[in-house]
């Protein structure tokens, strides 16, 4: 089910323009990389609409989901936090401190290391994550209506072939 229209859209205007200006590139990779692009921009915009609609941050879900995710007890170390968001140790010092504030998380002595923590989402933490969550999901299905579910398969599958690529180098 295609959409595609014979105008095109935008990225196929500045893919022909750089064909006519530079003939001796092959620029084929900005057919596709520069709409990944504009669809990467698109989709923080849409993610930070639904995250609104729970007044988080989109750094704040990142870190809330990360505990849903982990399952009951809804706990990781910060360590686990820091590889679970790719952020550095002392950004989510600062994260957990904000959230903590914010009544989603609580810290807890570990139970196998006397020096160490864990941060656990609270009820609220927990009710506001599944409902941003929702959210979310409303929006993101929105976006890939134009999708029947075997182009949406194809197109996870190819999405996950770059990544792998991207991620392994």
């Amino acid at each position: 089910m295609s959409t595609t229209t014979s105008s095109g859209d935008g990225v196929d205007r500045i893919v022909g323009a750089w064909r006519h200006e530079r003939p001796d590139l092959d620029v084929t990779p900005l057919a596709v990389l520069s709409r990944v692009s504009r669809l990467a921009r698109r989709l923080d915009l849409a993610r930070g609409e639904a995250f609104a609609e729970q007044d988080l941050e989109g750094w704040e879900f990142d870190v809330l989901s990360a505990l849903r995710r982990a399952g009951v007890p809804y706990e990781l170390s910060p360590g686990q936090l820091v590889a679970e968001t790719l952020v550095t140790s002392g950004t989510m010092t600062n994260r957990v401190d904000r959230l903590t504030a914010r009544g989603f998380v609580e810290r807890h002595p570990s139970a196998t290391d006397r020096r160490g923590v864990i941060v656990r989402l609270t009820g609220l933490g927990l009710q506001t994550v599944d409902a941003a969550l929702e959210a979310l999901l409303a929006h993101e299905r929105g976006i890939l209506t134009g999708l029947d579910d075997s182009e949406r398969a194809t197109l996870v599958d190819l999405l996950r072939r770059v990544l792998g690529t991207v991620e392994a180098s």
